[in-house]
């Protein structure tokens, strides 16, 4: 290499950055061909992309026929954006070219950045044909079906990948197996590979992928483990903490899942779900003022959380606060929020105040989403029978009988009411 060239290069690299590109302006125009290949080369590594291709696009004008230059001008308009100049670029290497396989993995990310996964798989596919061990194309394929969300598809590829290397283009490929697998259900398998990942390198995501994984599968220890490890690293990664609360119950240790959650939501307080889930987690503690405050911020947050909202109702229901459930209720339904569950709820409110009116058309507005639920159908009969609708009681209850046959209070009250007709 050119003894100044190497020298302005040094300087570079070792961060007096102006006074190594001075030097490198200086003398580009005395380069030969080759020393200017070089030199666009470590352009490109240092992002001066458009210096690259200014050297690179008069080296391909002088040597057309030569296949690299083609494909390191390729990159270059793939860096730039320039999608059609690349696209046009490569479909110039002729199949027989020894460089064609690389320009079929090129023009495969192309034509997947143009939204056209089909034709990317067609390039990659010809190209595994060319070169059936090449790990680098059984990545591509990987990539292109785990972005396609045909996870079981990628499974393939990226086990065969594994065989050779763990790590392609800074993407871990057992973090990768580990998505798909979790992704399809294999739980205990995907943690293998998470477990080597994490190992190899601490990276946030993979400590979540992991932590939810283990919650999925039921293994709740290793779950609470990764997710904690995950917040000591940072307790701004908002999304672990409604996973480690939801861990921590599961191993009955309710004290520490409401902590979680408090935490989570000092965090990050605008999370509806994690309000939600403080005050189920609240309810559970016997902290019925805080899990109000927590269900009432939620709903706040969105009025249209059905859940939410009914937890609460469902909560008022226990205290006997009617008006609260019938004020709660209302609000959202200005909304235009509708949901069976609100109208139930609505009933049970109206029928303990005694207006009866309005709890038969609430009633009568949930039954067509309850009609095969027992508890609700065995509720709205005894209610009818009370309201005096004896003979709507009775179809109510015959519906139940049909349901639950073996139920003997049932078949009494049938039989009572059906001496009445």
């Amino acid at each position: 290499m050119n003894e100044v060239m190497n020298e302005a290069i040094t300087l570079v690299n070792n961060g007096e950055t102006e006074k190594g590109l001075d030097l490198l302006g200086q003398i580009q125009p005395t380069l030969h061909d080759e020393e200017k290949y070089m030199l666009a080369d470590h352009y490109f590594g240092w992002g001066m992309v458009d210096k690259a291709e200014e050297i690179i696009e008069e080296l391909h004008f002088l040597y057309p026929e030569e296949t690299h230059i083609s494909l390191f001008l390729a990159e270059i308009y793939l860096d730039l954006d320039k999608e059609e100049e690349a696209i046009t670029l490569l479909n110039t290497v002729e199949p027989f070219d020894e460089d064609y396989p690389q320009a079929l993995l090129l023009l495969a990310d192309l034509y997947q950045m143009q939204g056209l996964p089909e034709v990317s798989e067609q390039k990659l596919k010809e190209a595994k044909i060319l070169l059936p061990e090449e790990s680098i194309i059984d990545f591509a394929l990987g990539e292109l079906y785990f972005h396609q969300a045909k996870y079981q598809k990628a499974i393939t590829f990226f086990e065969s990948v594994m065989k050779n290397r763990s790590t392609v283009s800074g993407i871990h490929i057992g973090q990768r197996l580990a998505e798909c697998l979790s992704v399809t259900g294999s739980f205990e398998e995907a943690m293998t590979y998470y477990q080597q990942a994490v190992d190899e390198q601490t990276d946030l995501n993979t400590l979540f992928g992991y932590g939810v994984t283990a919650y999925q599968g039921g293994f709740y220890v290793t779950a609470i483990k990764q997710l904690t490890d995950l917040k000591d690293l940072d307790p701004h990664f908002t999304s672990l903490y409604l996973y480690l609360a939801k861990s921590y119950e599961q191993e009955g240790l309710l004290k520490e899942s409401l902590d979680t959650v408090r935490e989570g939501i000092k965090v990050d307080e605008f999370n509806k779900e994690l309000y939600l889930y403080g005050g189920k987690t609240a309810i559970k503690n016997g902290l019925k003022d805080e899990a109000e405050q927590f269900l009432r911020e939620s709903v706040a947050l969105d009025p249209g959380h059905v859940e939410a909202a009914l937890t609460l109702t469902n909560l008022f229901l226990q205290e006997e606060r009617y008006d609260d459930v019938i004020d709660v209720i209302s609000e959202i339904m200005k909304y235009g929020e509708e949901d069976p569950g609100f109208h139930w709820n609505l009933a049970r409110a109206y029928h303990q105040k005694e207006q009866y009116t309005q709890a038969l058309n609430h009633y009568q507005l949930a039954y067509n989403f309850f009609k095969d639920g027992r508890d609700f159908l065995e509720e709205y009969g005894y209610f009818l029978m009370e309201d005096g609708q004896r003979k709507d009681a009775k179809e109510v209850f015959e519906r139940l009988n049909t349901l639950d046959p073996s139920n003997v209070e049932i078949s009494e009250i049938l039989l009572q009411l059906e001496d009445e007709f």
